[in-house]
């Protein structure tokens, strides 16, 4: 049986999780449960470590990275203890490289199988969803993440609160971090705008959690009806212009109650046939309902009042809000009236809006069959009785079975002709039945009873068949209708999928589907853009055939009082550069309008071109938000960078400056007379220090040209027989530690001698401070074809595949655990300065251990 996983979350360190968890197992060890430490770090917080007093601690295991020695959790230890319930502290910590589990909520997956109760602790900010949300907020960025869906499936979570100025005392007080990381702390991560949104995100997240308990637990014991925990608002979409109204009144109602959520729905016709709302609405009522923090659902059902119900019951809504009918008539129950006496604890809003009673726009089916079937039904009635009558006469047979006869043909009409003809067929049937062949012979008087039912039978089953027969037919035609515009749908979407730009696509597919020689999409400018220049859209793709409006002269009586209008995008011939010069024009909203000028369009196809237009205004939407995302995100990378530089290079500015200037303020002391010999090393100190510095600088200078795009790059023959011995005077490594294996006749490569320099400083200086005391560090070139390669090989401790990559990003030390290494650049400098080259840097596993970075370049010619 599996274990048991509890969670304490916290909204930020220092809110107690630890101790809490702690507080837990001296509990459960009191009521004589077997309680073991997997592993808690007390952050040398003394009133947590005192906690830890008398509980067995299970050993943890060591770990040596780098030439330091880590202790990690040791799950096969706690499994092999296998105690009832194990603590095991930050579940979202990074294990050591070359632990057999990356993470340390794998390893309490392990022992969760092995049927051990795990208690845990996590922060919100390392939640995988959260953690971009988080660094936004703080200016922080959290490396160590956990999965949201390995914490939701703890069986258990506990969120441990604190107010934000209670935490601010117990970190002022020394309780959180040691006297000296106190300020900084406050100052930063913990100020109190951080906190409190922070423990709003906690709050918000744990509430999901135990709305989705709650949701499992109403569906595991069959509850439907509603608990009105938390409110949720349906609005129900109809199709119609009222939508819009509904939408905000709906979204007004969930904004009375903090986190209330809004639903609209749609219910659609089973049969998928019947059409009762505007796709154009449709579309334009989703986006709104989506931009104002809602979902937008599509629910099929026979019966519109009971469909609605189950949604609202499943959804566990507690206010379902409806426009008022627009039926015309008065005698018959609208939906909002059926569904308000079947709402129950529903609370149910009918909104009045400015389309009662005016009825639902029904666009005219036309005629179920052609022109050439009716004419053709027309035809065979009025001339195939007659003949069918002068045909059966002679035969003799008897009543019924000329009825049947005459009921075959008034069928055959019905097929042919549709319902009009063929109730004619019937009525002329009927009277030459009675004329010719029922007695008295001649006269419209019938004697026999039975022969009155006859012939009644007769009529009825002929309109009954005429009216199944037209109906199928006008379902086959609406079928389709709805055949082809499901094509059309579907292959503008997948011209969209296939990577068409969605605007430009929409506009040349509309165009072509409806046989229009232009299809402009038009906006209005406000007063404040009049005088500026037309937008101008994205390029087109795949030639001239659509093309972006030129500056067209505008027509001033065009001009709304609003402002101008202004060509968006077009696609085809001449455009329209306003609504009036158009042959049809779909309002999208109050500033955009679609214009299309062609041959004329039926109802049902202006239907469609109403969706399309409203897709247009969403496409134009999300092009807007992207090219805006494209203008922020190198404005974000900028910042970011500048953060993390601030945050990085503090200590490592500070110490060669105290280095340099500790040993220049010693060497103008005159309270101390040095030797020549004290002279000397104080000298090589600041000589020293000055150099780190200086590649620092140097550093940060060229990553923020790489950043930038304007790092200057000459290319020109380099023998690196030439450059290597410059870098090793650069860098000045202990002797011996730095063998370099460049075999004659190796090839010139195409770089800049600089630059390729300053790879070469970085990567081998890289590889001196990871390997061994005793180890030398290697530099090999070889050549292959037009590519020359240069290897830096340590023997250090090496990094885990997976970690490749990583090691390139800027402000990355893989595995340091000390600030004295460097900001971390000079990998992600090395990399960046090759490629403005034209060359690659790889990193490869050395045989036998460690690291070998590999410089490919061009060969000279």
């Amino acid at each position: 049986m599996r274990g048991r996983l509890r969670v304490y979350l916290g909204a930020a360190p220092g809110v107690g999780k630890t101790y809490a968890m702690l507080s837990e197992a001296r509990r459960a060890r009191e009521r004589g449960k077997d309680v073991v430490v997997g592993f808690v770090e007390t952050h040398g917080r003394a009133r947590t470590a005192a906690l830890l007093d008398g509980l067995e601690i299970v050993p943890r295991r060591g770990m040596t990275y780098r030439g330091t020695t880590f202790t990690e959790l040791d799950p096969d230890a706690v499994i092999a203890r296998a105690p009832a319930l194990a603590l095991i502290d930050e579940l979202a910590h990074t294990n050591v490289p070359g632990s057999r589990n990356a993470k340390r909520w794998q390893d309490v997956e392990e022992i969760l199988d092995a049927g051990i109760d795990v208690v845990s602790t996590v922060n919100i900010q390392h939640l995988e969803s959260l953690n971009d949300v988080v660094e936004r907020i703080t200016g922080v960025p959290q490396r160590e993440t956990v999965p949201d869906e390995v914490v939701r499936r703890a069986d258990q979570i506990e969120l441990v609160d604190m107010a934000p100025e209670a935490l601010r005392r117990r970190l002022a007080h020394g309780n959180v971090y040691l006297p000296e990381r106190v300020d900084a702390a406050l100052a930063n991560y913990f100020r109190v705008g951080n906190l409190t949104a922070l423990r709003e995100l906690a709050l918000l997240w744990v509430a999901d959690k135990v709305d989705e308990q709650l949701g499992r637990y109403r569906s595991d014991h069959a509850i439907a009806g509603t608990w009105e925990a938390r409110e949720r608002v349906v609005v129900a979409l109809t199709g119609g212009p009222e939508g819009d109204t509904l939408v905000r009144r709906a979204a007004r109602i969930a904004a009375r109650g903090k986190g209330a959520d809004l639903l609209a729905v749609h219910i659609t016709s089973a049969d998928g046939l019947t059409t009762k709302g505007d796709p154009a609405h449709l579309v334009r009522q989703r986006a709104l309902v989506e931009g104002l923090g809602g979902t937008y659902h599509q629910v099929v059902g026979h019966d519109v009042p009971r469909a609605l119900l189950e949604f609202a019951r499943g959804a566990n809504a507690t206010q379902l809000v409806l426009g008022a009918s627009r039926r015309r008539r008065p005698l018959t129950r609208g939906v909002g009236v059926t569904t308000a006496a079947l709402a129950g604890a529903i609370d149910v809003h009918i909104v009045p809006h400015e389309a009662i009673a005016k009825g639902r726009d029904r666009a005219r089916s036309g005629a179920a069959l052609t022109r050439r079937r009716r004419l053709s039904g027309w035809a065979l009635a009025l001339l195939g009785m007659p003949l069918l009558t002068a045909a059966v006469r002679p035969a003799g047979l008897t009543l019924p079975s000329e009825i049947l006869l005459f009921l075959l043909l008034v069928v055959a009409v019905a097929l042919t002709g549709g319902m009009w003809p063929a109730l004619t067929a019937a009525v002329l049937g009927f009277g030459l039945l009675n004329w010719f062949f029922t007695p008295p012979l001649h006269t419209l008087t019938i004697a026999e009873p039975e022969n009155v039912l006859a012939l009644a039978i007769f009529v009825l089953v002929a309109a009954m068949v005429s009216t199944v027969v037209d109906l199928a037919a006008r379902r086959s035609r609406e079928a389709a209708r709805s055949r082809a515009d499901a094509e059309v749908l579907s292959t503008l979407a997948g011209h969209v999928l296939r990577g068409e730009s969605a605007l430009p696509s929409l506009l040349a597919r509309m165009r072509e589907t409806f046989g229009l020689s232009a299809v402009t999409l038009l906006e209005r400018g406000t007063e404040r853009e009049r005088g500026s220049e037309p937008e101008r859209g994205p390029e087109p793709e795949g030639g001239p055939e659509l093309e972006r409006g030129p500056e067209l002269e505008r027509d001033p009586g065009e001009a709304g009082s609003s402002g101008d209008w202004r060509v968006v995008a077009t696609s085809g011939g001449m455009p329209a550069t306003s609504p009036g010069t158009a042959d049809h024009d779909v309002v999208i909203d109050d500033r955009l309008v679609l214009a299309a000028r062609g041959r004329p369009l039926e109802a049902s196809d202006r239907r469609v071109l109403e969706a399309f237009a409203a897709e247009a205004a969403v496409a134009l939407r999300q092009q807007r938000l992207r090219e805006a995302a494209d203008r922020a995100g190198p404005l974000a990378e900028a910042d970011r960078m500048r953060t993390a530089l601030l945050a990085a290079v503090g200590h490592d500015l500070r110490t060669p400056l105290a280095s340099a200037r500790a040993a220049v303020e010693s060497l103008r002391s005159t309270d101390v007379t040095w030797s020549d010999e004290d002279r000397a090393e104080l000298l090589a100190t600041a000589d020293e220090s000055l150099i780190k510095l200086s590649r620092l600088v140097s550093n940060l200078l060229d990553m923020s040209r790489l950043q930038a795009g304007v790092l200057g790059v000459t290319l020109e023959p380099v023998a690196i027989e030439d450059v290597l011995p410059h870098a090793v005077d650069d860098l000045g490594p202990p002797p011996g530690r730095l063998v370099t294996e460049i075999p004659p006749g190796t090839p010139e490569v195409m770089a800049d001698p600089a630059l390729l320099e300053r790879v070469l400083v970085n990567l081998v200086a890289n590889a001196v401070r990871h390997s061994p005391a005793g180890r030398p560090v290697r530099v090999r070139a070889s050549w292959h074809g037009d590519r020359v390669e240069i290897r830096v090989i340590d023997r250090g401790p090496g990094i885990p595949p997976e970690a490749h990559e990583r090691v390139f990003l800027p402000f990355q030390r893989l595995g340091d655990r000390d600030n004295h290494t460097g900001v971390g650049l000079g990998l992600a400098l090395s990399r960046g300065l090759t490629e403005a080259m034209g060359g690659t840097l790889v990193p490869e596993d050395t045989p036998g251990g460690g690291l070998t970075m590999t410089v490919s370049l061009r060969r000279a010619t």
